[in-house]
């Protein structure tokens, strides 16, 4: 048996726990780094990285029959369905170096290809080797969880974790919820010729605001995406090609199924009561993102038990770099964590939704919205569907909501502008390049302004006093 002693022990290496290595071996301590199956985690390999190019592949097939209103004649376009999957992996190769083990090597890493377990407060082992460190980072992701329904364990089924192995096209995709992973799949999936029924036990995009949803759900049933609401899965039937879902409102039929119902995170393999760590189904942590029982243990990313989203990870990462390695007091918070689905359109968010504002200010919580339809890019492009919403408390934005276009580029501003506490001024007075879909965050924030200036009668008395008395 192998014994090391160390600064920091990283048990997995998703993005989070990557950036913690990276961060703290480039900064002098000494660092470990665990991981039992595949460099870059989930993202890289099952999640972020493979569903945005196999969206971009479906984006290309769509394009190529909704030209008419531009002067192109539409064409059925010809979807070679594994090929498309190939792209996917090409994507995650041209990515893997960046996340490889040769890589975090050569920044001094030892890095250990086995999963770790705690075998004591201050020890981990993996494979035959047993770490000793100062600190330890949980860094271990999350997993598709996949429901006890009944009959489901007697047919074949897919998670995002095989979904982009699947090189036979299904001609009728049976998915079980209606979250973001759900939803953006379905629409990969119909752009590349299939057809698809989506069944969700509640409603569907339901954590996100209403009137936002609503903007991509009708997208989506516009291009032929059956959408069934509060129809909770009861019993599942059929072998592969033929795949029967019996539901609280009604019975549907497929040749695929792709369960899409949230995701576990991944615990279970740790034997966190060897190192006194208090779990539910995370580790329990605080602010700080420390073990509540363990003080020598953080948790980061889904680990650590609040959103789920690779950004989230890296921001935690450092939080943890900043109070592992230079002992400085660093606590995580979430008002300013953005997210965002890509179906198309977009929808992304950050900060409060204004059924939040509302209930955390009461009246003095103020909405503004902008719609796509007088951007005047979003005019020349035919991408007009849409809108933004501001949420505005005391002068500065507390929560946007966008639906639409590129919505996941244009939150940025409003993620900025949230986490600095800025101004609504900051944004109106910024000028953005004309025309841009960004534009539509400037007129936003000049909404806020609008009335306090053109409906003021004491704006219009100082203007008037000017005109009439100033040379």
């Amino acid at each position: 048996m192998n014994k090391i002693k160390t600064d920091i022990c990283i048990i997995g290496a998703g993005s989070g726990g990557l950036s913690v290595a990276a961060g703290a071996a480039q900064m002098g301590a000494k660092v470990v780094l665990l991981e039992g199956h595949k460099m870059g985690g989930d993202c890289l390999n099952y999640g972020c990285v493979p569903s945005k190019a196999l969206i971009a592949a479906g984006k290309h097939a769509y394009a190529m029959g909704t030209g008419a209103p531009f002067g192109v004649t539409p064409a059925d376009a010809q979807v070679n369905y594994s090929a498309a999957k190939d792209h996917v992996h090409s994507v995650i190769a041209t990515i893997e170096p960046h996340d490889s083990q040769e890589r975090f090597e050569g920044f001094g890493i030892e890095v250990i290809r086995e999963f770790g377990e705690f075998i004591s407060e201050t020890e981990v082992q993996a494979g035959d080797t047993i770490i000793e460190a100062r600190r330890f980072v949980i860094a271990t992701g999350s997993k598709p969880f996949v429901p006890p329904i009944s009959g489901l364990d007697q047919v074949p089924y897919e998670t995002n974790e095989t979904i982009f192995d699947l090189r036979e096209k299904p001609d009728h995709l049976l998915v079980i919820g209606g979250g973001p992973i759900g939803m953006e799949m379905a629409q990969a999936h119909r752009r590349l010729g299939c057809e698809v029924t989506v069944i969700e036990g509640a409603k569907a995009m339901g954590k996100d605001d209403p009137e936002m949803a609503a903007v991509v759900l009708n997208r989506l049933r516009e291009e032929g995406i059956t959408i069934v609401e509060d129809a909770s899965a009861e019993e599942i039937s059929g072998s592969a090609g033929d795949i029967t879902v019996k539901t609280s409102n009604g019975t549907f039929k497929g040749s695929h199924l792709l369960m899409a119902v949230g995701r576990k995170v991944n615990i279970d393999k740790l034997n966190l009561a060897a190192g006194g760590i208090d779990h539910d189904r995370a580790v329990k942590v605080g602010d700080d993102l420390k073990s509540v029982s363990n003080r020598k243990v953080y948790a980061i990313g889904d680990a650590a038990g609040g959103m789920q989203f690779t950004h989230l990870a890296g921001y935690h990462a450092g939080i943890v770099v900043r109070s592992a390695l230079f002992g400085l007091p660093a606590k995580a918070k979430t008002s300013h964590i953005p997210w965002a689905t890509y179906t198309d359109p977009e929808l992304a968010h950050v900060g409060l939704t204004e059924a939040e504002a509302k209930e955390k200010f009461g009246d003095k919580a103020e909405v503004f919205r902008f719609p796509y339809a007088e951007n005047d890019r979003a005019v020349a492009e035919g991408k007009t569907t849409g809108l933004i919403k501001v949420m505005v408390h005391k002068g500065r934005p507390v929560g946007a909501s966008i639906a639409g276009a590129q919505a996941g580029e244009l939150i940025s501003m409003w993620a900025m502008a949230i986490a600095n506490n800025q101004k609504m001024s900051a944004l109106a007075n910024t000028v953005l390049p004309y025309p841009t879909l960004a534009e539509i965050n400037k007129r936003a924030a000049s909404a806020y302004f609008t009335p306090k200036l053109f409906d003021s009668p004491r704006v219009k008395q100082i203007v008037g006093f000017v005109q009439k008395w100033i040379p």
